[in-house]
């Protein structure tokens, strides 16, 4: 990556594992210094102190980002430690129970919504205010595979992955002309520790078990992590509104 990137203010949600960590790692490699935001403290402390044994900067921020106090304390902690944010990572995420609509409960709705779509736009807009006075920022979301399609996940899953496309989107064309940019990317099949605890006896695994067999290469975190910094970097400072898939050409077939 191109040196005028180090020593960015840089957030990442999610960054205690998976993604997260590999985006943090790769930021902080670079000279960023980085807020490491996770609802594990282990996960968050472990990541803040393999980036400070390797010479780099970061500080961990724990708790539930579909909170508003959490989130306020994220921005509050880059803004005093690192003097603003230039980067943010909207990439912590739950998965669903791949629940067809008519089995998906009231309470695994509101929580993959309040986790995968809220939280983003809570702490979105707890930054953007800093974005907009120093006249730049760029904004990268976890979108996913199912963010593409209806076969990928399950109901509440998809519809907040959807979802986070079109905050993208829209973020993207308010803010152009105010310095900030705001992309997607929308990983495939990754060698992550997300969870899916599916009855595949039900009606949606059931129904989604065929549109499986063309998933592709499981890729390993690093690799969407390269993706995330250079939707960050000034290499792609024409870039805005993207939603990109890295999927082996999941979203292809």
């Amino acid at each position: 990556m191109s040196g005028d990137a180090i020593g960015r203010s840089v957030i990442v949600t999610g960054a205690g594992s998976g993604i997260g960590r590999a985006a943090a790692l790769a930021f902080a490699a670079q000279g960023d210094r980085v807020v490491a935001a996770d609802l594990n403290a282990e996960g968050a402390g472990g990541v803040v102190k393999e980036i400070e044994e390797a010479g780099g900067t970061a500080v961990a921020v724990t708790g539930d980002l579909s909170d508003q106090a959490v989130v306020d304390r994220v921005t509050a902690t880059a803004v005093e430690r690192f003097g603003g944010v230039d980067v943010l990572v909207n990439n912590a995420g739950i998965m669903d129970s791949m629940s067809a609509v008519a089995d998906v409960t009231d309470a695994e709705w509101e929580r993959v919504l309040r986790v995968n779509l809220t939280a983003p736009f809570l702490l979105t807009r707890a930054v953007l205010p800093h974005m907009l006075a120093a006249g730049r920022g760029a904004i990268v979301n976890t979108a996913s595979e199912a963010s593409l399609r209806g076969s990928a996940a399950g109901a509440a899953y998809t519809a907040s992955k959807h979802g986070v496309v079109g905050l993208t989107k829209s973020l993207a064309v308010m803010y152009r002309k105010s310095g900030i940019r705001a992309n997607a990317v929308c990983p495939g099949g990754t060698a992550t520790g997300i969870a899916v605890n599916a009855d595949q006896a039900a009606h949606g695994p059931a129904a989604l078990g065929p549109h499986f067999v063309n998933l592709g290469r499981l890729a390993q975190p690093e690799e969407q992590a390269a993706v995330i910094l250079f939707l960050a970097s000034e290499a792609a400072s024409n870039v805005n509104g993207a939603i990109l898939p890295v999927d082996d050409g999941w979203s292809a077939v």
